[in-house]
């Protein structure tokens, strides 16, 4: 869909790519959500920011795909609560469960409300991405007697047999518990928890100068290295309503196309 099919007041953001925000109100959310779907787009992400270091509140961030770009629409709180869009875009679970783990808004009314990167490492009054929270040390936590008890649905029936893998497993693979109900060699229901390699990125990255932010970015997945890099630099570039040169580019765009190729490889020879 055009940004002109939106009854919202856009603005371009600089950058190298086409990206427009915008501020909707609880209505607008849930109506841009689902134009989006209505025309074949996509969510990207969806996150949450404290903004009451600033004089404001808390908000929710929805980055879209649509014909022109990417459509960036943010959301200001009024409370800890935001619609849930889980029914128009399947993918913003685990996203809006995580918004809430992380500082503590909840997307209302959803259908799923499990925990989903609260592995036990904060206490549930305590949100790591809130701009109060002070870390503590793990024996500090783990002393509060709170039990990681994770609601998996369970199949129940004649036959059926539940086989538990991970989070821990054999080579390198990344870390994931995954519960397979089955039935002979039939699969009735995979349930995964991810949200085991959560270690706190985003709050370091508070704490860094920009020049020291690059260098995490670089090391967050070690795979993917360029990727993440890029992705830091494109952010930065925004805020500073830069744009970076063709050579640039150029020289980012040779480095990524090598990344891919050897992901490929490697796969390929795996």
């Amino acid at each position: 869909m055009k940004l002109e099919d939106f009854q919202l007041e856009l603005t371009q953001l600089p950058n190298a790519m086409p990206v427009w925000h915008g501020r909707v109100d609880a209505r607008q959310w849930r109506t841009a959500c689902q134009q989006v779907r209505e025309k074949g787009g996509r969510l990207v992400a969806l996150w949450g920011a404290d903004n009451r270091d600033r004089g404001e509140a808390f908000s929710v961030h929805a980055a879209l795909t649509v014909q022109s770009g990417l459509l960036v629409i943010t959301l200001p709180l009024h409370g800890e609560s935001f619609p849930d869009v889980s029914d128009i875009f399947p993918g913003a679970n685990r996203m809006q469960r995580a918004a809430y783990d992380l500082f503590g808004v909840k997307a209302g009314n959803a259908a799923d409300q499990r925990k989903w990167l609260r592995h036990a490492a904060w206490r549930a009054d305590e949100f790591p991405l809130r701009k109060d929270f002070i870390s503590r040390q793990p024996s500090v936590v783990t002393g509060s007697g709170e039990a990681d008890d994770y609601p998996f649905v369970r199949v129940e029936g004649e036959g059926v047999h539940e086989i538990p893998v991970g989070p821990v497993h054999a080579g390198t693979i990344e870390p994931g518990h995954f519960r397979f109900s089955i039935v002979g060699e039939t699969i009735l229901k995979l349930e995964e928890r991810l949200g085991y390699k959560h270690k706190g990125i985003e709050k370091r990255f508070e704490q860094l100068s920009v020049e020291e932010g690059a260098r995490l970015a670089g090391r967050i997945s070690g795979d993917s290295t360029v990727a993440y890099a890029w992705a830091y630099a494109m952010a930065l570039e925004s805020a500073a309503a830069t744009e970076p040169s063709p050579r640039a580019l150029a020289l980012r765009a040779l480095a990524l196309e090598l990344e891919r190729i050897a992901n490929h490889l490697g796969d390929l020879g795996y």
